[in-house]
């Protein structure tokens, strides 16, 4: 993958996504990837942006995003969780009915030449347990204050929830299976990061990234704007559903 417009890094939430987005903002040769296109999120950027509450069509959405993502180099990034797809392709068909069901082609006329990155995890029993701790105490990110996915106060206490674990290892697998399903179906092959490889060498990981992209990754910054959250609790949840099979 060389020659990029943008990119996307593909994922399922708690595969370290965050992490890798402002790893890759710190470059600053490969745009500024957020969760420009999470629905809850929307209104926030919008805003930020100035678009009128509540008027604005989506292809003005993109062309904003694209403004706030890209670098001085015309490189734009973003992430996209499995559930997240849709809503982006539904939305740029609006503008493009003839294109309707050709995600990849819809993409390109979006956004360029458009390349992709597959974030996942190999410990997927740790994922469940740092995404239902998340979804409990509302504590995503732990980030800078001004980010729109800014750690807030938590929302709730952290509670071990057996069933909750199971039903979030069927998600990630259902979400997993279908991002390589739609890789398959339109023949795209992402730039693969394992999360294990990104938490213990994510300058390494990060240059590999622009390497694949076609960017100059010699001699450029990568500095983590955020901190890891997994700490005892997470190992103690993690013991305990190992235990329970």
């Amino acid at each position: 993958m060389t020659g990029v417009d943008a990119y996307f890094i593909c994922a399922v939430p708690r595969t370290g996504s965050s992490l890798l987005c402002g790893l890759l903002a710190s470059t600053g040769v490969a745009g500024r990837p957020e969760a420009y296109f999470r629905v809850p999120d929307e209104p926030l950027w919008a805003g930020r942006w100035g678009l009128p509450a509540g008027e604005w069509h989506y292809r003005d959405y993109v062309r904003a995003a694209l403004a706030a993502g890209r670098t001085g180099n015309g490189v734009f990034g973003a992430k996209l969780m499995w559930g997240t797809l849709d809503r982006v392709v539904e939305g740029l068909a609006a503008g493009h009915p003839e294109l309707a069901g050709a995600d990849d082609a819809l993409l390109r006329r979006a956004f360029g030449r458009t390349a992709f990155v597959h974030l996942r995890r190999d410990d997927v029993l740790a994922q469940a347990v740092s995404w239902l701790r998340a979804e409990q105490t509302g504590r995503w990110t732990d980030t800078a204050p001004d980010a729109v996915d800014a750690a807030g106060p938590a929302t709730g206490e952290p509670r071990y929830d057996p069933d909750g674990i199971d039903e979030l290892l069927r998600t990630i697998a259902a979400h997993q299976a279908a991002w390589d399903t739609w890789f398959a179906r339109y023949g795209i092959t992402p730039h693969r990061v394992r999360y294990e490889d990104l938490a213990a060498d994510p300058a390494g990981v990060t240059r590999g990234v622009l390497d694949a992209l076609g960017l100059p990754s010699a001699g450029v910054p990568v500095r983590p704007r955020h901190a890891r959250q997994a700490d005892a609790l997470n190992a103690e949840w993690i013991a305990r559903h190992r235990a329970r099979t």
